[in-house]
């Protein structure tokens, strides 16, 4: 039986530009490509686990428009459950507008609409299923609020938590307090803790009640640190063809790593295995890997 994850969070439809370089302000750049795809980190991280071979149930909320509907069809044929998803008749769905340099980086503005009302409520609707989870993940892509109550029933049901704490935004220490664990990037790392250095950041979050830090350090691979160890665990060396996914890819197949209670530093190097992959292809949705591909870099010693 696979395991389960719960996945709160936000739904966009994703404009993607890959052009020569990211335009500086007042800057246009042309000759690029552009994509159309479903995306929303929560959406995102909800496809990735289900690639990886969890079942699924997905919390969010779209418009009551065209991109909501493509958008909950196309989490339905992953086999995620879609019945927590709410349709909003008066905020549109999610867009988030990517441009892509050529080596890969990115640049990303995000019109919350629809996923800026997901409630309280909503997550209520969802306790049976979050108390019955493996893992609960979620993001910050929605209102802290739904996402600190998503937590509270978790917590209280002994489901392992896990916050993707990006886009990075102040948080309550009673929401840090309920982390089991929590997936920043340095940058992130560094707003939450008011510490430059990785290690130094890892400890000041620990300290506010975090059990788990897994910092991700973009194809360097990754800091794992909690009480009693710090490790680094080694990236994967590939061609970077647009990176918009590798965080969401890592933080879905992690999720379902630790739900199948695989040893954590495993783990972490089967996640960053998956956000390697996503990085060699381009678009968001498209590039989450499947299990056998990750298996495959991974090697036959996983």
């Amino acid at each position: 039986m696979p395991v389960r994850i719960v996945v709160i969070g936000s739904v966009n439809t994703d404009m993607v530009v890959r052009g020569p370089h990211i335009p500086s302000p007042g800057e246009t750049v042309t000759g690029g490509t552009f994509l159309r795809a479903d995306g929303g980190k929560g959406a995102n991280q909800a496809v990735a686990a289900a690639r990886a071979g969890a079942g699924v149930t997905f919390v969010g909320r779209v418009g009551a428009d065209d991109p909501g509907r493509s958008a909950v069809a196309g989490l339905a044929a992953e086999g995620i459950d879609v019945g927590f998803v709410g349709r909003d008749r008066d905020h549109a769905t999610g867009v988030a507008l990517i441009m892509v340099d050529a080596a890969g980086e990115n640049a990303i503005s995000v019109a919350p609409g629809a996923n800026a009302r997901l409630s309280v409520e909503d997550v209520e609707a969802a306790r049976a299923a979050i108390e019955s989870a493996d893992v609960l993940l979620t993001q910050l892509e929605t209102p802290v609020a739904a996402v600190e109550r998503a937590a509270e029933i978790a917590s209280a049901a002994g489901v392992t938590v896990m916050l993707d704490p990006a886009p990075a935004r102040p948080l309550p220490d009673s929401l840090l307090s309920m982390v089991d664990v929590l997936t920043p990037n340095e940058g992130e790392a560094a707003y939450l803790s008011g510490e430059d250095r990785p290690g130094a950041a890892a400890a000041r979050l620990l300290s506010l009640g975090v059990t788990t830090v897994v910092m991700t350090l973009g194809g360097v691979g990754a800091l794992v640190v909690k009480e009693g160890l710090e490790a680094s665990v080694a990236g994967f060396q590939v061609s970077a063809v647009d990176t918009t996914a590798a965080g969401d890819a890592f933080s879905g197949y992690l999720a379902v790593s630790i739900a199948e209670r695989r040893d954590l530093l495993q783990a972490v190097r089967r996640a960053c295995a998956a956000g390697a992959l996503a990085a060699t292809v381009a678009g968001a949705r498209p590039a989450l890997p499947r299990h056998d591909s990750v298996d495959r870099l991974l090697g036959p010693d996983h």
